[in-house]
């Protein structure tokens, strides 16, 4: 029997009119407006060179045995994990020393923070958009993140050192102001922010603005003025401490962040959480890798030294950079940024270009470090003092 949809379409029948003559389905406007997330590219293959990739600041070591081990074991992946990860949550809660309701997870720290901005920023009804201030350069994905949650994003340029103008920022809050990004180390440049800093800067913001403190890179900083964030949230309920699994754990491929803050943060926060979002490879991934901690420690003091290697090397060819406390360095190379990347690219080495402001390179292996200092040392064209 023939059904009315195989009958076929006549050009009255708008049902079935030619999409070829209809408008094309558009999206919401702001998009047209947001950058590009542009993820670190893999190394082109040279031949008679090993590759490698310092471009997306992974950790360039496995997970370890045990955790590998432990992801093998996971049969259960034809269920639905836990929402609450509740042994992730309470694995941290005891290696934190915070209570487990004070943790919220998400598919990395940028799952985390995208569920704050979806809490605590966007567009409201007929009134202009909420305001985000960060600094600026940072994190690729924040004007992204600020823009899809509705919100507007404030802009404070870093200083010529690459660390945050918290003067500045300060400066920028407004009563549109819902939310505050912190970066620290600041990726890409480096520098960290101080605790001393952090918190006269808290004492300047209003007690009503969110000011999130995103260590992705907390365990490979070895500065000890540096903010800790666990250590300031229970004195501030309008600190927000974001972060992940990704670096430090060699966990980047499976999604595990989470956002620490005070239970009148955190209730509204899980309203916003992605259900499901931690799988139960994740988090059961991630509890072994904590109760692993001395072996990690050691995996990334592996990376400080090597971090500290190539720091020293850079400034001993007379390179002007930043302070480093994540596991990758910044090359201020302004005009030279794409340059740079290309005479990488020729050694089998793929390097994060920023337009013409500078490169980022990943601590990675040992080779892969010695050959980037190799062309470091042959480069002409190098950073100039601030």
């Amino acid at each position: 029997m023939t059904s009315i949809d195989d009958l076929p379409a006549t050009p009255s029948d708008p049902a079935h009119a030619d999409p070829r003559n209809e408008p094309g389905i558009r999206p919401r406007g702001v998009l047209g407006k947001l950058p590009r997330y542009a993820a670190g590219k893999p190394p082109v293959v040279v031949e008679g060179l090993e590759s490698f990739k310092l471009s997306s600041n992974e950790n360039p070591l496995p997970p370890l045995p045990a955790v590998l081990e432990a992801i093998a074991a996971e049969t259960s992946i034809n269920r639905y994990p836990d929402p609450l990860t509740t042994a992730l949550r309470t694995e941290l809660a005891a290696y934190l020393g915070v209570p487990p309701t004070d943790i919220v997870t998400g598919a990395g720290s940028l799952g985390a923070l995208n569920q704050i901005l979806a809490t605590f920023a966007g567009q409201n009804d007929f009134d202009a958009p909420d305001e985000v201030v960060y600094a600026w350069r940072s994190f690729e994905a924040y004007p992204i993140s600020v823009g899809l949650a509705g919100a507007a994003g404030v802009q404070v340029p870093v200083r010529a050192d690459g660390r945050h103008d918290l003067e500045a920022m300060a400066r920028a809050i407004t009563d549109r102001t819902r939310v505050v990004l912190l970066c620290t180390p600041n990726n890409p440049t480096g520098p960290i922010l101080t605790r001393d800093e952090v918190v006269g800067f808290l004492a300047n913001v209003p007690a009503h603005v969110v000011v999130v403190i995103d260590e992705a890179y907390q365990e490979f900083v070895r500065d000890a003025d540096a903010v800790d964030g666990i250590a300031l949230y229970r004195d501030h309920p309008n600190v927000i401490v974001l972060r992940t699994f990704s670096k430090a754990h060699g966990l980047a491929g499976l999604r595990v962040g989470y956002s620490v803050a005070q239970q009148g943060l955190t209730e509204h926060l899980r309203v916003s959480a992605v259900p499901f979002a931690v799988s139960q490879v994740a988090e059961h991934a991630a509890v072994t890798s904590l109760r692993h901690i001395d072996e990690v420690e050691a995996r990334v003091q592996s990376i400080v030294d090597e971090r500290t290697r190539v720091v020293d090397g850079l400034r001993d060819l007379g390179w002007t950079i930043p302070e480093a406390q994540g596991n990758f360095v910044w090359l201020s190379l302004g005009e030279h940024t794409q340059d740079f990347a290309a005479k990488a690219g020729e050694r089998a080495l793929s390097v994060r270009a920023f337009g013409t402001e500078g490169v980022r390179v990943s601590i990675g292996e040992e080779a892969a470090n010695s050959r980037f200092l190799e062309l470091c040392g042959e480069y002409s064209h190098r950073p100039a003092a601030w």
